[in-house]
């Protein structure tokens, strides 16, 4: 199920916080709107994962979905690598091995996407995330609400090819928390090395592989 340089799977393949290393300071920075500059990216023959953005909140309904929801990061925003946000879910997909291809369905995965200074320097607004995460450079980091690891397992993605890495936060199931974690050391963590400059930021949730429905709500994302 290819689409563009890179297929399906390696865009909505399985991101974990600095988990047992401390607290991470919460940041201060005013929450993400979920406006126009959020593009959504769909799938040939895949249903598509509803987003549905109410200012601060993104409502996230899939029905045996998948699709990815994401913007490019402005100038501004790229020496920034704190963030925070809540999410919640009503409906879940099962417990699922993330690091296994295929059956790896996920209810929430925030995808935070790293490029060496130079290459950076050339994503502008108009940049494809396909592109982004389609680049040989690229580091992904992913923070995941699904799968069935315990909080703070870090794995390989199987469809980046070592350019990606989950990193557990919640496993699958229904609840509501708030997630504060720092890129840099996540980046660390996930790939032995500090981190480039972060150009891209998606969501996506992933119903599709176990024919399951989520019903989800992300909300309060904040860049700091």
């Amino acid at each position: 199920m290819g689409e563009g340089p890179i297929s399906r799977r390696a865009v909505t393949a399985g991101l974990a916080a600095t988990l047992g290393f401390g607290p991470v300071a919460a940041t201060a920075a005013t929450p993400e709107v979920f406006d126009a500059r959020w593009r959504h990216l769909t799938f040939r023959r895949i249903p598509p994962t509803g987003f549905r953005p109410e200012g601060t909140r993104l409502i996230v309904r899939s029905e045996w979905g998948a699709s990815v929801f994401w913007r490019v990061l402005a100038e501004g925003e790229r020496g920034l690598l704190r963030a925070s946000w809540r999410w919640s879910v009503a409906r879940s997909v099962p417990a699922t091995d993330l690091a296994r291809r295929g059956g790896d369905d996920r209810n929430l995965a925030l995808y935070w996407v790293f490029l060496d200074p130079r290459a950076a320097e050339r994503v502008g607004a108009d940049a494809d995330i396909a592109d982004l995460l389609g680049r040989r450079g690229a580091r992904i980091v992913i923070h995941v609400w699904g799968g069935d690891a315990p909080r703070g397992t870090v794995s390989a993605n199987p469809w980046f090819r070592g350019r990606g890495a989950n990193l557990a936060l919640r496993e699958a199931g229904t609840g509501d928390h708030a997630e504060t974690v720092d890129l840099a050391a996540d980046h660390q963590r996930a790939f032995g090395a500090a981190p480039g400059v972060p150009v891209g930021l998606a969501v996506s949730a992933d119903g599709d592989d176990t024919a399951s429905d989520i019903e989800a709500v992300l909300e309060d994302l904040r860049l700091g």
